[in-house]
């Protein structure tokens, strides 16, 4: 298994489209990716957000990546990021 954690830089005052475009893609994952365990948004006591992915292998992360729901996404972040997101990619070890 392959996890990933992707920090986003979220413009002030643009939290709430953040969250609800975010919230909208995850529910899309989790609906159309079998290869997917886990695709959840979460906020840590800092205000940062991000987001826990889970997949049963490589090929369920390459498919991720090629999904017409998750290449349509990068446009809705328009103007809600600062950047980039951060990503840390590991390998579940248990």
């Amino acid at each position: 298994m392959l996890a990933l954690i992707a920090k986003f830089n979220v413009v002030e005052g643009k939290e709430a489209d953040f969250e609800k475009h975010a919230l909208g893609l995850a529910a899309q994952v989790r609906a159309n990716e079998p290869g997917n365990e886990l695709y959840t948004l979460c906020k840590d006591a800092d205000g940062n957000y991000l987001m826990l992915e889970l997949y049963k292998d490589a090929e369920a992360l390459d498919a991720h990546g090629k999904t017409a729901h998750f290449k349509a996404a990068g446009a809705g972040f328009a103007g809600l990021l600062g950047g980039r997101p951060e990503i840390q990619r590991l390998e579940v070890i248990g």
